[in-house]
C-alpha cells in the first residue's frame, strides 16, 4: 500500500445521488492516464460496516492492498469552510471486488438490501457520472435549444427517409405497371394488324370471292353430286390463308385468293371435259 503522505491530489471530484447516500469520486491523472478513485470509509460508514475491520481485510488481499491509495478529498461541512483530507481510496473499476467480499449475511438485517444494491449497482452510477459522460469540451455540450432543433432536424430526415421509401414503392409499381400495359399493347396491336378493317377486304371483294367458290362449287357438284364442294373449297381457302372466314382475307392477300380460286375453277372446267 501506498504511503499516505504521497496522496494523489485529483483534477475533478463529484458527488453522486445513490439512493439517500452521496458517494463522492475524485479523477487523478496518473502517468497520462485517467483513473476514477472512490473512498472507501464513507460507503462503509452508509453500510454500517466496521471501517477498521475493512481496512484490515484490505491489507491482507494481496489486490486490494496494492491498488488502495491515499487520495486528496474536499469534505463539506455545514457552516464550516470546506477542508481537504486524504482518504484511502479504491479505484472504481476495483471498488465491486471489494464490495463483493462484504459476506451480506453478516450485517445487519435492516442494511442487508444497501449492500446488495451497492453491490449491483454502484460501479454503474459513479461509471456513468464519470466514464460514460459526454467529454467537457464546450463544442459537445448541448443546450436545450440546441437538442430540441436536432431533434427537428432528425424528425425531418425520418420523414424524408420515409417519403423516399414511399415514392421508390410507387415507382416500382407503376414500372410494372407500364410493362404489362407494354404487353398488352403489343398483344392489341397485333390483334388490330389481324382485324384492321383497313387491311381487311371490302364486302364487295368478299362477295366477289363468295361468287367465285359458289361458282366452282357448282360446277364441280355436276360432276360428283356426293361431296359438298362448296365447303370444302371454304375449308382449303381458310387453310391456305390462315383465316377463319374468308372476310378476313387481308387486301395483300385477295389477289393471291383470286388465284387460287381461278385455278381451281381452271381444275374443274377441265374435269367436266
Amino acid at each position: 500500500m501506498a504511503e499516505e503522505s504521497k496522496a494523489l491530489v485529483p483534477v475533478e471530484q463529484k458527488v453522486v445521488e445513490f439512493y439517500d447516500d452521496k458517494l463522492t469520486a475524485v479523477r487523478v491523472d496518473v502517468e497520462g492516464r485517467s483513473v476514477i478513485y472512490v473512498p472507501v470509509r464513507p460507503i462503509c460508514d452508509y453500510l454500517g460496516v466496521s471501517w477498521s475491520g475493512q481496512r484490515q481485510r484490505m491489507n491482507r488481499d494481496p489486490v486490494l492492498s496494492e491498488e488502495l491509495t491515499p487520495c486528496v478529498v474536499v469534505t463539506h461541512t455545514q457552516g464550516q469552510p470546506d477542508q481537504r483530507r486524504e482518504m484511502l481510496c479504491l479505484p472504481l473499476d476495483v471498488v465491486n471486488g471489494w464490495l463483493f467480499g462484504i459476506n451480506a449475511n453478516r450485517v445487519r438485517e435492516e442494511l442487508r438490501r444497501r449492500l446488495i444494491q451497492y453491490q449491483k449497482e454502484c460501479y454503474r452510477v459513479l461509471a456513468d457520472a464519470f466514464v460514460n459522460r459526454p467529454a467537457p469540451d464546450d463544442w459537445m455540450q448541448t443546450s436545450p435549444e440546441a437538442m430540441a432543433a436536432l431533434q427537428q432536424i432528425r424528425e425531418n430526415a425520418l420523414a424524408v427517409a420515409r417519403l423516399a421509401e414511399e415514392q421508390m414503392q410507387m415507382m416500382s409499381r407503376l414500372d410494372k405497371a407500364a410493362v404489362i400495359i407494354g404487353q398488352h399493347g403489343k398483344r392489341i396491336t397485333a390483334l388490330e394488324a389481324q382485324l384492321s378493317p383497313r387491311e381487311a377486304i371490302t364486302d364487295e371483294q368478299a362477295a366477289d370471292i363468295s361468287a367465285k367458290v359458289l361458282a366452282i362449287a357448282t360446277e364441280m357438284t355436276e360432276l360428283d353430286p356426293s361431296k359438298n364442294h362448296y365447303q370444302g373449297i371454304f375449308a382449303e381457302l381458310h387453310r391456305r390463308f390462315r383465316v377463319t372466314s374468308y372476310k378476313n382475307i387481308r387486301q395483300s392477300q385477295y389477289q393471291a385468293v383470286l388465284d387460287f380460286l381461278d385455278t381451281w375453277a381452271a381444275a374443274a372446267g377441265r374435269g367436266k371435259k
